[in-house]
């Protein structure tokens, strides 16, 4: 329960959670128990932090529900942060100071860490974006620039030759710029990944639809809409779309392009 759902004060059944914190490894955290954080320089907004370095990520977080006339007008990110946005539900008008956007459902900005993101909901209902930031590993003779755009406009491929598994990367592949990167997976209903993987990357994963069944650490938990996941690196991890429900998807990042430092 908890404020998301706007179910508070007294319980009605026996205190527990579906939430799974194993710091530095793993977490699987329902939308069920968040609780909200108030944030400098975001006014009329709801927002919770739902990994961050205490937990083991290298990157934080955030749903973030801007109510009318939610904003931040003070910039997120900069000064060596890089950050990136991507709308759930409503409409955001969305940019870096020098463009905007109006992002809808799917909707997504990219803001490089020599820049600010500056967020403000002017329509009559509320709008919810998925939010992170991390700090950038600049690399000589690059240099990231904004990227926008809508997800439901750019094209999925078969993963790893699956017809049943879809890929969508939404910020560019080919260029040593960006040191991370955000991608959607879908699994149709018995789909799965090919093999159970174990890597260097880190994720953190919202889960925007469907039900799967997800081995972290080979432990295989059920998940389903609206959890949010972390994996740190080396976390054994893989996912079979499961349920009545169409399509398990998720939107996850991923650190890229950089060699690891001794």
């Amino acid at each position: 329960m908890g404020f998301r759902n706007n179910a508070l004060g007294y319980p009605l059944d026996l205190l527990q959670s579906r939430a799974v914190i194993k710091k530095d490894n793993y977490a699987v955290i329902p939308p069920d128990g968040l609780v909200r954080n108030q944030i400098p320089g975001f006014e009329g907004c709801e927002i919770t932090i739902l990994a961050s370095p205490k937990l083991g990520a290298s990157f934080v977080d955030y749903l973030v529900t801007l109510l009318p006339g939610g904003r931040n007008r003070a910039g997120f990110g900069g000064d060596g942060i890089e950050t990136f946005a991507y709308v759930l539900s409503g409409a955001v008008w969305a940019g870096d100071g020098e463009q905007e956007s109006l992002l809808e459902a799917g909707g997504f900005i990219y803001v490089p860490a020599h820049r600010s993101l500056f967020l403000e909901n002017r329509i009559e209902g509320a709008s919810e974006l998925f939010l992170y930031k991390r700090r950038y590993q600049a690399l000589a003779g690059y240099e990231a620039t904004t990227v926008i755009g809508n997800a439901n406009q750019i094209a999925s491929i078969d993963y790893e030759g699956m017809s049943d598994v879809h890929f969508t990367t939404l910020l560019p592949t080919d260029n040593l710029a960006f040191d991370m990167n955000f991608h959607l997976l879908s699994f149709e209903p018995g789909a799965s990944h090919g093999y159970i993987e174990t890597h260097v990357q880190e994720h953190g994963a919202l889960i925007l639809e469907g039900e799967g069944l997800y081995n972290l650490d080979n432990d295989w938990i059920p998940v389903k809409q609206g959890d949010y996941l972390f994996m740190a690196a080396y976390c054994l991890q893989a996912g079979y779309g499961v349920g009545r429900q169409g399509a398990f998807t998720y939107l996850y990042s991923k650190d890229c392009n950089r060699d690891e430092p001794l």
